[in-house]
């Protein structure tokens, strides 16, 4: 039976960047550069295990000018295979989107073109010709969940082959979360300079330091009522030059947690994924629950809402705004 005409193709299903493959076009889309740029290098390898001689190529998608793709994707004077990378298509130029639209239809099948989008509407036509070709689609979507970096951290190490517990996993969120970059290179060092299983106490030597860690012991001691330890270590933090905002950011966030899990009892089929966190965190916060009313939770997380407001200019001292609300906080425990 003859293989089905381009024109017949169906979209392809879309794809996770570690499992990209080899095509004559291949489309990685979505805002997270990081993994974006892992597809892009995966691909690069697959098409070097191929062939070892294969040439990279790479387009700018803002100064593109017409006829840059059909050069750069014509077999060289040497008949080596090439793999062209197409980057920043969200800003593509009118000429991009039209050379790329002509070239799908009869791309070379010795070349893979990868064409790098981090969003947006722009380009649309090029995104929908490359869609309906049937050619791969990775997609990388941002990951913004402390769940969905938790299972980051997770594949991290078993790729490293490497083992870290649940409580190593929840210290390296809470310590170097805020940006993925940030929390996979933490990842990497904690491979090469560690051995074993990579626990809290592990992650602990290494970035215990980090305003983010500060901030989440602070916002745990607070939680558990033990006002004098919150507010000690809230103030070696401030001494040693953290700043506010970030500090009341890990309260909200604490608080958030509970009041997300709170606001679940007695509901059934309700998982850790539907309230956007780890199964361990929604575990945690429901032992914290134990000594908290809805009436205390309310005024907590009334403090820090105020707190959050001062500290950003609403008032004239944020160490006393943010000091304040780890005090409230710790006395609403139990009430």
């Amino acid at each position: 039976m003859p293989a089905p005409s381009r024109s017949s193709a169906r979209p392809a299903a879309a794809t996770a960047w570690d499992d990209v493959r080899l095509a004559p076009v291949v489309l990685v889309q979505g805002p997270e550069s990081l993994l974006a740029e892992r597809a892009v290098d995966a691909l690069v390898d697959l098409a070097r295990e191929r062939d070892p001689e294969v040439e990279k190529v790479e387009l700018e998608a803002a100064t593109y000018q017409p006829g840059m793709l059909t050069v750069a994707a014509s077999p060289s004077l040497f008949g080596e295979a090439k793999v062209v990378v197409v980057s920043g298509a969200e800003a593509a130029t009118d000429a991009l989107v039209a050379d790329v639209v002509d070239y799908v239809p009869v791309a070379d099948p010795a070349t893979t073109v990868v064409v790098v989008h981090g969003g947006g509407v722009r380009g649309k036509r090029m995104l929908d010709a490359i869609r309906t070709s049937g050619a791969p689609v990775v997609v990388v979507e941002a990951i913004k969940k402390d769940a969905d970096k938790a299972t980051f951290v997770t594949a991290e190490f078993r790729r490293a082959r490497r083992r870290v517990d649940g409580t190593g996993v929840r210290a390296l969120v809470e310590a170097v979360g805020n940006d993925l970059r940030e929390l996979a290179a933490a990842c990497a060092q904690l491979v090469t300079d560690t051995d074993g299983t990579v626990t809290e106490q592990v992650v602990d030597r290494y970035y215990g330091g980090r305003v983010e860690a500060t901030g989440f012991r602070v916002a745990d001691a607070a939680v558990a009522g033990n006002a004098g330890e919150a507010v000690a270590m809230l103030r070696h933090a401030l001494a040693t030059g953290a700043d506010p905002v970030p500090l009341v950011a890990a309260l909200a966030m604490k608080l958030r947690a509970l009041a997300k899990v709170g606001a679940m009892r007695g509901r059934g089929g309700v998982s850790a994924k539907d309230l956007g966190m780890a199964p361990w965190q929604v575990d945690r916060a429901r032992r914290e629950l134990s000594g908290w009313t809805p009436e205390g939770l309310a005024t907590a997380i009334s403090a820090v809402a105020q707190a959050d407001a001062e500290v950003k200019g609403a008032g004239r001292d944020p160490v006393f705004a943010v000091e304040r609300a780890v005090l409230t906080i710790a006395r609403s425990h139990g009430r």
